[in-house]
């Protein structure tokens, strides 16, 4: 302290805030965001290392790692991966991670060393509290169109004996590339898990016999009939009810049984479960030639690439751009 920071009298005065031992930042800097709490802790890390999990998920792109737990208000500390014989003591800030850290599953994000993408996913899914959050935790960086469940599981081949990994397996089974919210994830999960029931479909185009679009069912069990939606809290203004109400409207139109989940509804997947059981248990169960509805889009309806194509088409892009750059620019040894 003193040469490039604040003197030990300065520090220890309102002014300063201390992020770790002998580190501190002004007090008004805030650590609110998820990326100030990871930067402050990445300052600690040893050559080599880098931050993974949930903080690596942030920093690459897959915003809903926040760092949070369910009741948005608890704070996860960052996860620091120093390698084998790394040298770091835990606070309650950061959680040290010593498993194995190759230079080439090391990258860097705003200029903090992060896990790479598998890596940090990886690492996000065998360290979550329990196997629900770690299916959050492979259905939102498949949302964020950065790994895929095929990715995940030929990645784990190589990792067969490290710790976490029966969860991880545990999370695959029952994780979906097509959840946009962890709450879509957790509705689901109580679907499944608490009320018994099978897998369902997620954010399922459904159309009329016409060909129109009813809506995009947040959660669909197409063999009984039933619609599922997470009402969250960017449903509240007026025009996303005002489209809600015509949604659901829409599905109740042809005979489609229809329940809704909200955020504090999730604090009882009991009273979840038996709202999704009693709705399946009224719904029509109608054979397919006598629906009023179908998930056969019609002619001329663009249909998504999976997100492994995604994936494909992405890494062919980067590798031609990196080919044009080497081109126009060819390095000097290379010249003459």
């Amino acid at each position: 302290m003193g040469a490039n920071g604040p003197t030990k009298a300065q520090a220890s005065g309102p002014n300063w805030r201390r992020t770790s031992k002998g580190l501190y930042v002004r007090a008004r800097v805030t650590d609110n965001l998820p990326e100030q709490r990871i930067l402050e802790q990445s300052m600690r890390l040893p050559t080599g290392g880098a931050v993974t999990g949930w903080s690596a998920c942030r920093l690459l792109g897959a915003n809903f790692f926040d760092g949070l737990d369910v009741d948005g208000l608890t704070r996860f500390p960052v996860p620091l991966s120093i390698g084998e014989l790394g040298q770091l003591g835990e606070t309650a800030s950061a959680c040290v991670r010593r498993d194995r850290l190759d230079a080439s599953e090391v990258t860097r994000r705003a200029g903090v060393p992060c896990t790479t993408v598998l890596r940090a996913l990886f690492d996000a899914v065998r360290f979550a509290p329990g196997v629900r959050e770690a299916v959050v935790a492979i259905d939102m960086m498949a949302a964020a169109g950065l790994a895929s469940i095929r990715q995940l599981v030929e990645y784990i081949r190589t990792r067969r004996g490290w710790r976490g990994v029966p969860q991880v397996r545990a999370a695959i089974a029952l994780a979906s590339e097509h959840s946009r919210s962890p709450n879509e994830t957790r509705m689901k999960l109580i679907w499944q898990l608490d009320a018994g029931l099978p897998r369902p479909l997620m954010n399922q185009p459904v159309f009329d016999l016409r060909g129109n679009l009813l809506g995009i069912a947040d959660l669909l069990d197409p063999v009984a009939g039933v619609v599922g939606e997470y009402d969250g809290a960017d449903h509240r203004s007026g025009t996303r009810q005002s489209k809600d109400v015509a949604r659901e409207h829409g599905f109740r139109g042809v005979a489609l049984e229809f329940f809704k989940v909200t955020g504090p509804d999730m604090r009882s997947r009991r009273m979840v479960a038996n709202r999704m059981t009693t709705t399946r248990e009224r719904a029509k169960w109608l054979a397919v030639a006598e629906r009023a509805w179908t998930i056969e889009p019609p002619p001329g309806w663009k249909v998504e690439m999976s997100l492994d194509e995604q994936l494909e088409l992405r890494a062919w892009q980067v590798a031609i751009y990196r080919q044009q750059e080497h081109d126009d620019h060819p390095s000097l040894s290379n010249v003459g």
